[in-house]
């Protein structure tokens, strides 16, 4: 079973990535949607016990926010599969103005998460990482090593 979390900035492809990447096999798991933390773990324990592979669709900028699911995904014999969006400030921003409503993110929200945002590393727990570009449209997806 499979537990991948995504890191990266609001407006950097995330969602996107994940409806095409993940849409058939994962259950989609974000706060956006979700709302509360409590809701969320509802959803990540319904997955362990139904050995259901799920994503996590949050920005997770840090080793700190990322510790919880790499845990509890070990706990519960899920390999950890991460995948990071390079930050590209400036695009990001610029996908953001373009959403309405709710789904737009402050200017300075997107600035809080890139001051956070850090690579990851395997030693986090990771089984496997790759690292996301956006490149004219369409994503390219390369292994991290070490």
């Amino acid at each position: 079973m499979e537990c991948v979390i995504l890191m990266g900035l609001q407006a950097s492809g995330k969602s996107t990535f994940c409806k095409e990447r993940f849409f058939n096999t994962h259950i989609r798991i974000n706060l956006d949607m979700l709302r509360t933390r409590h809701r969320e773990r509802i959803y990540l324990t319904a997955s362990f016990e139904a050995k259901q592979p799920f994503v996590v669709d949050n920005t997770n900028p840090s080793a700190e926010d990322r510790k919880t699911y790499i845990e509890l995904a070990k706990q519960h014999k899920f390999q950890v599969i991460g995948y990071f969006f390079e930050p590209d400030f400036e695009a990001s921003l610029a996908r953001n103005k373009e959403r309405q409503g709710k789904t737009q993110v402050a200017e300075a929200g997107l600035r809080s998460v890139m001051n956070k945002l850090k690579p990851p590393e395997l030693c986090e727990g990771f089984d496997r990482l790759f690292r996301v570009r956006a490149v004219n449209g369409a994503f390219v997806v390369e292994e991290m090593m070490g």
